[in-house]
This record gives C-alpha cells, sequence and structure tokens, in this order.
C-alpha cells in the first residue's frame, strides 16, 4: 500500500486507462499546460500530447456534445467540466442525448461517456461556483452518479467508469482534493452501485456520501464516548442506488439518519428514506428517519455563513443525539 492524494488517484486512474486503451482521451477548459483548475490532469499533456488531452474552448454545451459524439463513435470520452455548476451548460448533451440514446436504439448505441465535475462549498468561491448536483440529474434515467469519498474508491471508481458502456457523472468534492489515503500498488476496481460500510455500529445508520463520510467519521468518533454506538455507510454510487446494504443497517441498528451536502428539499435524502419506508426495514425502526442536509440557500461567499449553510461534524452529533435520545418531536 502507498500514500496519495485524491486528485493523484483520480490522475492515476485516467493515466493507466489511456495507457491501456487509446479509446480513452481527456478534454475540457485548461487540462492541458495548465493542469486543470484544480491540477488533477498536471503532467497528462506531456505523455499524450494535443490529441488525447484535448484543450477546449469555453462551452460546455460545444465540448461535451463532442463527448458525446465521439462516444456514439466508438471511444471512451472523459469530460472535465471546471465547476459542477457549469453542467447547466451541458444540460441538454447530457439530459437529452448522452442519458437516453442508448435506450432509444435499442441498444445498438453504447455511449461510454465519463464527465468528471468538481462539486462542494468550503473554497469561498460563492454561489454559482459552490453547488452539490446530484440530485438534479438523480431525476434523470440513462445517466449513473457516483460520489468517491477518497483516493482509494475514487481510482476504482473512476476505472470502472471508464470502462462502463453509459454515461458515468463523476463528482469530486473540492475539498478532497488534497486528502490522502492508502491504496494498493496492484491494478483494481471499485464496482458501480455497491455502497461501503465505513464504520460498524448498533444504535444507529448514517449513510452519507463524499465528504460527509469523514464528517460522520468524526461524529462517530465523539459521539462512542457517549455511549452512542454509530454505523457509517458510505453510497459511493447514488444512481445506480443499491438499498440493500442500507436496509439490513437499519434492521440491526433501528434508526436511520442520511447526510448529505446539497439542498434539503429535493435532495438524495428523501428518496433514501423512502425506499427505506416502502421495504420491511421500516418495521424494525424504533425511531423515525431523518435527513439532514445544506440549507435550502445558494452557497454564501462569507466563510462563517458558508460553514452554516451545510452540514458540519457538531450538526451530525446533535441530530444523532436527537433520534438516538428520542425526544423527535418535543
Amino acid at each position: 500500500m502507498r500514500e496519495i492524494t485524491y486528485k493523484e488517484a483520480i490522475r492515476e486512474a485516467m493515466i493507466e486507462k489511456m495507457r491501456e486503451d487509446e479509446k480513452v482521451f481527456l478534454m475540457g477548459e485548461d487540462i492541458g499546460v495548465y493542469g486543470g483548475a484544480f491540477g488533477v490532469s498536471m503532467g497528462m499533456l506531456k505523455e499524450f500530447g494535443p490529441w488525447r488531452i484535448l484543450e477546449t474552448p469555453m462551452s460546455e454545451a460545444a465540448f461535451t456534445g463532442v463527448g458525446v459524439g465521439a462516444a456514439i463513435m466508438g471511444m471512451r470520452p472523459i469530460v472535465e467540466i471546471m465547476f459542477a455548476d457549469f453542467l447547466t451548460f451541458s444540460a441538454d448533451q447530457l439530459v437529452n442525448q448522452a442519458a437516453k440514446l442508448r435506450y432509444m436504439t435499442g441498444g445498438q448505441v453504447k455511449i461510454p461517456l465519463v464527465i468528471r465535475a468538481p462539486q462542494g462549498s468550503g473554497t469561498g468561491a460563492a454561489a454559482q461556483h459552490s453547488q452539490n448536483v446530484e440530485a438534479w440529474f438523480f431525476n434523470i434515467p440513462g445517466i449513473k452518479i457516483v460520489v468517491p469519498s477518497n483516493p482509494y474508491n475514487a481510482k476504482g471508481l473512476l476505472k470502472s467508469a471508464i470502462e462502463d458502456d453509459n454515461p458515468v457523472l463523476f463528482l469530486e468534492h473540492k475539498l478532497l482534493y488534497n486528502k490522502k489515503g492508502k491504496i494498493p500498488e496492484d491494478d483494481y476496481r471499485v464496482p458501480l452501485g455497491q455502497p461501503h460500510i465505513e464504520k460498524e455500529g448498533d444504535d444507529i445508520t448514517i449513510v452519507t456520501t463524499s465528504i460527509m463520510t469523514y464528517r460522520a467519521i468524526e461524529a462517530a468518533k465523539k459521539l462512542e464516548e457517549e455511549g452512542i454506538s454509530v454505523e457509517i455507510i458510505d453510497l459511493l454510487t447514488i444512481k445506480p442506488l443499491n438499498t440493500e446494504i442500507i436496509e439490513k443497517s437499519v434492521k440491526k441498528t433501528h434508526r436511520l439518519l442520511v447526510v448529505y451536502e446539497g439542498c434539503l428539499t429535493g435532495g438524495i435524502g428523501g428518496e433514501i428514506i423512502a425506499k427505506i419506508a416502502e421495504s420491511n426495514a421500516f418495521l424494525y425502526l424504533d425511531a423515525p428517519m431523518f435527513r439532514l442536509g445544506g440549507k435550502d440557500v445558494p452557497i454564501p461567499y462569507n466563510k462563517n455563513l458558508e460553514r452554516a449553510a451545510v452540514p458540519q461534524i457538531e450538526d451530525i452529533i446533535k441530530k444523532v443525539r436527537f433520534i438516538v435520545k428520542g425526544d423527535w418531536y418535543a
């Protein structure tokens, strides 16, 4: 095992896939000489040249469309969107083309397209550069959504995404890029659609993703000192949403909290809770199920307001105490 950062793990996944498959290429704004807005593709231009590290004009709609077309023609493009917020410009290509064409052609056309995009708050980038966008695409059939939380699963999931024959939206949290973690020397994959039990516990299940996994782990450490045992499930893939592990966990702990950074209203938490409510795991609950999401506000620029707009460690602790101690509606 060796220790590398989250962004190095993503870079390694791209480099290794490009070395083994000439159909894989990367395109996006400032990804070549500059190495990308967050340095993820640093040095790749030197190895692969301008025909496989394609610098694009500042038009997400145009180059996402090029990616869709390239995928239809048998290539395996990786399209980098500088900030996930700018996926609004790519929406028609993703929602009306990439997500639907395989179905509309009866499987004759494959769309092996990966869209990489950094999202999330915490960098002082304000309302137009700090959103969590997974809920926007959660309602669209035909797109897979991946939200890696550490270097190990970032590399393994990205390789699986590149090898998939369907469009995959690969959302990277900006605050995780410099987080370090251990990964194997050997080649490996992390399969899409398989949540991971990050920590086992007995009193409550926390389902979470991305940077919230770290915050849930820190909250769980403090809650352990109070005698509250927390089980943490990192979804890794939001779509397809596999709830089997969640159901099994809820049957054990009898309580559920879903923690996510995106806006509370219309977020992934409501769907996860609905799935559990429709399963026989619902019969095992000793408390109502709860969501802990971001405030329904644009992300502020002010650092204190920005922090207050999304769940922090202390918010998770407070919510878990509230659920476990039973004062739900007092």
